[in-house]
């Protein structure tokens, strides 16, 4: 079965081909980050009008790169929530669009369930049941994948989410965006033990607060600055780098002893970061589970998770109407 996947909740306009929810026939993803470097983070004005300028050229060349045409496809998978509602309603519109004309099946697909369907892009042997930290700029969740349209939220931010914590640093350092590349490129040559970065408090045994570890970082340059000192930007975006991936590889792995999970996996943008995934396979490792990770192509946001969701979400009986809205926030665990 073959699933075309539409994807622009943010400032990727992507769209691909996924045979069977596993296998990648195309993958065209066309962004607006340099664009959005120079404001220091994403104006979602800009990422809709983009959007609207990239999607018919990025369907297009995913069908001709996977040598198809409409007709060869079974159904038309797009991401609907959450992410910015501008940037969402486009995608949503088009494949509304698309479906209609082609009179093709239109699938829903939430953004989220689509990061954890990225692993089995990269892992054709993984099954659910299986434990799972998503992080990315706008999200970070700890899900136990029951099935693969059923989840179960373990732990979750309470404020920041660990991306969005990253750009914030980043911009805070003189770093650009986005923030996770650029914290992790200073990092290679700091001490992550030079500066003492809390771990902040939170209720829950699986909750995440990345607030306060923003916030104690914001405070250290800003007290620098006042006594005339300086802030060793690669010394200071290693110790946040370290703390903030002690504190989802701890969680998860809290997670992951608790409940007996024998399969962890890392998903979303912050899955690429080398010292989280350092960690994770550490601590997977004593307790005698296996890791999966994503190929790095697939950590940021891209049509082909869309496509790989959007085939189990059809073949769970999940249909959209073209009554199909587009939507800012949703539960990963909605019904």
């Amino acid at each position: 079965m073959l699933i075309l996947g539409i994807e622009s909740t943010c400032d990727e306009t992507a769209a691909a081909l996924v045979e069977d929810g596993r296998v990648l026939r195309s993958n065209v993803i066309a962004t607006s980050v340099a664009e959005q470097a120079l404001y220091g983070g994403v104006v979602p004005e800009i990422a809709s009008r983009r959007h609207a300028e990239y999607i018919s050229a990025a369907v297009q060349k995913a069908l001709a790169d996977a040598n198809v045409t409409m007709a060869d496809v079974d159904a038309v998978a797009v991401s609907f929530a959450p992410g910015l509602i501008g940037a969402v309603l486009v995608g949503v519109n088009f494949a509304k669009g698309l479906a209609y004309s082609a009179g093709k099946p239109l699938v829903g697909v939430h953004h989220l369930r689509g990061h954890i369907a990225a692993l089995y892009l990269t892992h054709p042997e993984l099954k659910p049941p299986f434990l799972c930290l998503v992080a990315s700029g706008g999200h970070s969740h700890i899900v136990m994948v029951e099935d693969y349209t059923r989840f179960k939220i373990l732990g979750r931010t309470v404020d920041d989410a660990a991306g969005e914590a990253f750009d914030k640093v980043a911009r805070t350092l003189g770093l650009p965006y986005p923030g996770g590349p650029s914290v992790s490129n200073a990092a290679k040559t700091g001490n992550p033990k030079a500066y003492r970065l809390p771990v902040p408090h939170v209720e829950g045994p699986y909750n995440v607060s990345f607030s306060g570890l923003k916030t104690a970082v914001l405070n250290a340059v800003n007290q620098a600055e006042m006594k005339g000192e300086v802030i060793s930007v690669p010394d200071m975006a290693a110790s946040f780098q370290e703390r903030i991936a002690y504190i989802l590889a701890d969680k998860l792995l809290q997670a992951a002893a608790d409940t007996g999970a024998t399969t962890l996996c890392l998903a979303g943008g912050v899955a690429a970061n080398g010292r989280l995934r350092s960690l994770v396979n550490e601590g997977a490792q004593k307790l005698g589970a296996t890791l999966c990770l994503p190929k790095l192509a697939f950590c940021g946001d891209n049509g082909a998770m869309i496509a790989a969701q959007g085939y189990y979400e059809y073949m769970a009986g999940n249909r959209a109407g073209l009554d199909l809205n587009g939507l800012p926030t949703l539960p990963i665990d909605y019904q």
